[in-house]
């Protein structure tokens, strides 16, 4: 079985960023795949589970609400590891072109009063969400990428160069 593109990127090089994860040409239609990452994978703590379900909330319905973009929005969602999102947009755009939209949206989360579809006819589990813990891992993401705006680190994957041999056994250089 192939192993999947998301699989195949070298986790122990990932920084908090907006990466492009992937590209799909479904027919006339290119839809991009974003990895919104956090933290640190395997380094740092990974992101409490109450808080991600009140960021997946409050971040998704800004998404979905923001004039310029909310056509475009086909899905925002967590990360299994809990150290990111990922958000996937019709059209093909740089993380940088991106850029303004998730700062946006992570900064909207310091203004929510109450996690939007948090009652129990809404949400699968209305009960585990964490506004306060939200507030704070929203902040400082937001704090993160605009400190590092200047960086194509928080935009480009770490690169990996595989070395395959003859059999077609893969090495990595990291």
């Amino acid at each position: 079985m192939e192993m999947i593109q998301s699989f195949s990127v070298d986790h122990t090089r990932i920084i908090p960023g907006i990466f492009t994860s992937r590209v799909d040409y479904l027919g006339d239609n290119t839809v991009t795949t974003y990895d919104i990452r956090l933290k640190k994978p395997n380094k740092e703590p990974v992101i409490d589970v109450a808080a991600m379900h009140s960021l997946e909330h409050i971040i998704a319905t800004n998404l979905r609400n923001d004039p310029d973009w909310k056509d475009e929005v086909i899905y925002w969602g967590p990360m299994g590891c809990l150290t990111g999102f990922y958000l996937i947009l019709k059209g093909n755009r740089t993380p940088q072109e991106i850029y303004d939209l998730m700062l946006g949206a992570f900064k909207s989360v310091e203004d929510a009063q109450e996690v939007p579809g948090a009652a129990s006819v809404n949400c699968g589990h209305y009960l585990m969400h964490n506004l306060a813990m939200a507030k704070w891992y929203a902040k400082e993401f937001a704090d993160y990428l605009e400190e590092n705006a200047g960086s194509s680190d928080i935009f480009e994957y770490p690169k990996t160069e595989r070395l395959v041999t003859d059999d077609g056994q893969h090495f990595y250089d990291s």
